[in-house]
């Protein structure tokens, strides 16, 4: 079996197993939270159990999820369905977000006509006990989640541990209005409801930002392109692409600077040699590799490359000069030119073009600007 292949169902019995760990641990401690705070008329524990039951809900998602973004291309998804991880992850969001609004108005609901509560000892050691199953639960998960690089996984550890300090404050109140008569636990279902708001909205926005596409890892990309770069006949590598169908599915396509005097043999055994080294160094998968040429054998477009440089480069919008080729004999020259996105791509072509004509009148220049969207 592929390497890559046999990564990727490993990768899916991770996240289910711990998914279903998850799923069962949630609902026994919902169950027990549940009748902890009936008998002791508690809404901060009850609240505590429906956070157990959403997590445990999530879980179930999470599952179904991994399964389905597991299933392999076909002719009508031929990047496959990864994706389906990250509408998941937006639907559990939703129910955390839910969650947190309806407890909110519970506990508004019981400052405003409040209700004494009423703790036992035992209803004090299951809250205990709770904690610490949450603490392990969520390091557990958490773990699982960076081993499989699963963000739904990640994330639901990381609630999980934030869940373990949810209860602690239950605790702690129940433990004051036991021993001081004071009771809290109303105001502390306001305040774990505002947590699990503000946890909510934080997982859809981060959702929402992988749906719609993130900036590519840095680490990556350099990566990437210092594998481009080890080759001699490379000067460079630019205008890397990343498209990401899912968790460790990458496509992507770049361009490379090459001599103008290599022949398209030469070109084609390089570019397939490159997508095999990113490919098995990185597991990104280049769908394409473009092709700039550069002067070889004329010190003048050398020297007319250094002088438009400076020009362009005097900007601070102007981050980047790559593909030049200048022909002398036509009085025509080409480059690239990443630009920041602090100002319109049109009005900073505008300017370069002046700038540039007004040095070299001679000639005609075709300028691309590019989009500043990898490091």
């Amino acid at each position: 079996m592929d390497e890559k292949l046999l990564s990727a169902v490993n990768r899916e019995k991770i996240i289910v197993k711990t998914s279903l760990i998850g799923i069962g641990t949630n609902v026994i401690l919902a169950a027990f939270k549940a009748f902890v705070g009936i008998i002791s008329n508690s809404i901060a524990v009850t609240l505590d159990a429906v956070n157990n039951l959403s997590d445990a809900l999530s879980s179930v998602i999470t599952v179904i999820g991994a399964k389905l973004a597991g299933r392999a291309p076909d002719k009508k998804h031929p990047y496959g369905h990864g994706r389906i991880e990250y509408l998941s992850a937006m639907i559990v969001s939703a129910i955390v977000l839910y969650a947190g609004i309806t407890s909110l108005i519970e506990s508004v609901k019981k400052i405003i006509t409040p209700e004494e509560a009423d703790y036992s000892t035992v209803s004090l050691i299951i809250i205990a006990v709770a904690v610490a199953v949450k603490i392990i639960l969520g390091l557990f998960v958490k773990n699982q989640g960076k081993k499989a690089a699963s963000g739904a996984l990640s994330a639901s550890g990381a609630d999980a541990l934030f869940d373990a300090i949810i209860s602690s404050s239950v605790l702690a109140s129940a433990l004051i209005f036991k021993i001081f008569g004071i009771s809290l636990e109303a105001y502390v279902g306001v305040l774990i409801s505002v947590m699990i708001i503000k946890s909510g909205f934080e997982m859809i926005t981060d959702t929402l930002a992988d749906i719609l596409g993130r900036r590519a890892d840095a680490e990556l990309t350099k990566e990437i392109k210092k594998i481009i770069n080890e080759e001699p006949e490379v000067r460079g590598a630019y205008d890397l692409i990343i498209n990401n169908y899912g968790p460790d599915k990458n496509y992507a396509s770049v361009h490379i600077e090459l001599p103008d005097i290599m022949t398209v043999e030469e070109v084609d055994k390089l570019t397939r040699k490159i997508e095999t080294i990113v490919y098995r160094e990185t597991g990104v998968i280049l769908t394409g590799v473009g092709v700039y040429s550069y002067n070889t054998s004329d010190d003048d477009a050398a020297k007319m490359r250094n002088s438009i440089q400076k020009i362009v480069l005097s900007h601070d919008w102007a981050l980047q000069l790559h593909g030049f080729h200048v022909d002398i004999t036509e009085k025509t020259a080409r480059f690239d030119v990443v630009i920041s996105f602090d100002i319109a791509k049109k009005e900073a072509l505008n300017v370069l073009t002046q700038e540039v004509q007004k040095e070299y009148p001679d000639y005609t220049f075709f300028i691309q600007p590019d989009s500043d969207i990898s490091d």
